[in-house]
């Protein structure tokens, strides 16, 4: 049997480890923060699967190939429809107590769903439920847990993944070393000023595979939730919310979304969002207004307890009076380029959940799709650690480029928050030609090299460094695409054209030390 490292603790470094205590791996979990804090803990919407007698398998992948607009990957699509019920019931086998009604499962219907397949626990509580039962089996595991480590960087020898190098709670380095390295590490939500996400997600896991030279793809598509509260935090209003039939309306009340979309406010993610970023600029940068009345307060506080809790926080009574929401950074479908196992182009390191572009979301993640993608992915890739490596296949493929190195003869610092700022405003829903090409060139001015021997500042040097060489390759795959297709959107370029039908792919070139 194997020993591996799983960096992450959200639903799919959970996974993992469960799987591979399981399998009789020998597993180290490594988290920067504790370990129940992840992306994970604050998704609201549910998991989509076909559990019932009414829906189809097929239908499912129609739908999720549907909202890609052509760039997903069919036979990883395949596997997320077909495999995930069973993965779904791994979970309540665990104790993940799902919703329901008169004794069966309750479900709800999301946006571009063709069916009512998507499962909730807690009303909005849906991510703290199955974190919080993953946590609890991972606890009674054997499994070594190093909370409040912070992954520096992937440990490559002879051309394979061999460890990770890390900076211990008292922020001393120190090096792991295992058969393979399962990164489930996150997105990159803090690339944007107005984010759903919570603070420890800077990309750390994408930027140590780009520098240790595993592939990227997809880069380019960020997807921003139409709906966060307009108030300090963006807390997500989840879209179960559109679904059980709220409305969107402008500051004259007037519905708006039919405007863009013949299924209003049950449009993609991508056009929702894009629709209610037009109307502020519209209204002079003033929120729409989310309107769930009809639904009535009582159904309101039983349905999203969450969602009506942090309203009452706001000083907003949402079963009375509409409340202001904007969109928000939310999900990364670009990440490490895997294929139907997890494996990327490094021997050795397996990229599962948000971290990883397996092409499942292609273009536009479809609702409900994530937690489904972490749990069926995180499973599969512990069947594979004790086989024979193979190459990683995608398709289809472009090539591969270098990725940026932004070299600059001046350099100087930067607060994070200036480049959150320059990527909403210049990389971030609506894009175009010149405003890319001024953000790559302010980009390629600015330093992030550590500058204090403090821990914390030392990890969040770290961070900045990591986001600023993501920044950088995120605006330069937003030039490359001269098209707007799902979540990417070019001002410049607004129709989506055949020949860009394919991932964008990076890499960087590099020769590693793995003693140095």
């Amino acid at each position: 049997m194997s020993s591996v490292i799983v960096v992450g603790t959200g639903i799919a470094g959970l996974v993992a480890a469960l799987e591979a205590g399981h399998k009789g791996h020998s597993v180290t979990l490594v988290t920067k923060s504790e370990l129940a804090e992840s992306n994970t803990r604050y998704a609201q919407g549910g998991i989509a699967a076909v559990m019932f007698p009414d829906d189809t398998i097929e239908s499912h992948i129609e739908d999720t190939l549907r909202v890609g607009a052509g760039l997903n990957t069919r036979r990883a699509v395949e596997v997320l429809c077909t495999e995930g019920p069973e993965r779904v019931r791994d979970l309540i086998r665990l104790g993940v107590a799902f919703d329901r009604e008169h004794g069966q499962l309750a479900r709800g219907r999301e946006a571009a769903h063709s069916s009512a397949r998507v499962l909730h626990a807690g009303g909005d509580a849906t991510g703290a439920a199955i974190e919080a039962a993953l946590v609890a089996a991972v606890r009674e595991t054997a499994a070594r847990i190093l909370e409040y480590s912070f992954v520096k960087d992937l440990v490559v020898r002879d051309g394979r993944v061999v460890g990770v190098d890390v900076l211990d709670p008292a922020g001393q380095p120190e090096r792991l070393e295992a058969d393979a390295v399962i990164l489930a590490s996150g997105g990159a939500g803090q690339l944007y000023l107005h984010t759903t996400n919570p603070a420890v997600t800077t990309g750390d896991g994408v930027a140590a595979a780009l520098r240790a030279g595993a592939v990227l793809g997809d880069v380019e598509f960020y997807q921003f939730h139409p709906t966060s509260l307009a108030a300090p935090g963006n807390f997500l209003i989840s879209e179960a919310v559109r679904g059980e039939g709220a409305v969107l309306l402008d500051t004259a009340g007037r519905r708006f979304m039919f405007d863009w979309h013949p299924d209003g406010e049950l449009a993609p993610r991508d056009v929702v969002a894009r629709g209610i970023a037009s109307q502020m600029a519209a209204q002079g940068g003033a929120p729409v207004l989310l309107d769930a009345t009809a639904l009535g307060a009582e159904f309101l506080a039983e349905r999203f307890p969450g969602i009506t809790a942090t309203c009452l926080a706001n000083g907003l009574d949402w079963g009375r009076d509409p409340i202001p929401v904007t969109p928000a950074a939310h999900y990364w479908m670009g990440g490490v380029r895997t294929d139907e196992w997890g494996r990327t182009s490094i021997p050795g390191l397996f990229a599962v959940g948000e971290v990883a572009c397996t092409g499942v979301h292609g273009a536009n993640r479809l609702a409900s799709n994530s937690l489904l993608e972490s749990l069926v992915f995180a499973w599969r890739s512990v069947s594979r650690l004790d086989l024979p490596w193979q190459a990683l296949r995608v398709e289809p493929v472009a090539g591969t480029a270098a990725a940026p190195t932004h070299e600059s003869a001046v350099t100087v610092p930067f607060e994070r928050r200036e480049l959150q700022a320059l990527m909403w405003q210049k990389a971030g829903l609506f894009r175009d030609g010149d405003e890319l090409r001024d953000a790559a060139e302010t980009l390629s001015g600015w330093d992030a090299r550590a500058a204090s021997a403090e821990p914390e500042r030392v990890v969040a040097a770290h961070e900045n460094a990591n986001l600023l060489d993501l920044s950088r390759l995120v605006v330069d795959a937003a030039l490359v695409r001269e098209e707007s297709r799902g979540a990417h959107y070019r001002s410049d370029f607004p129709t989506m054209l055949p020949r860009f039908a394919h991932h964008i792919e990076w890499a960087r070139k590099v020769t590693v030390n793995a003693d140095a």
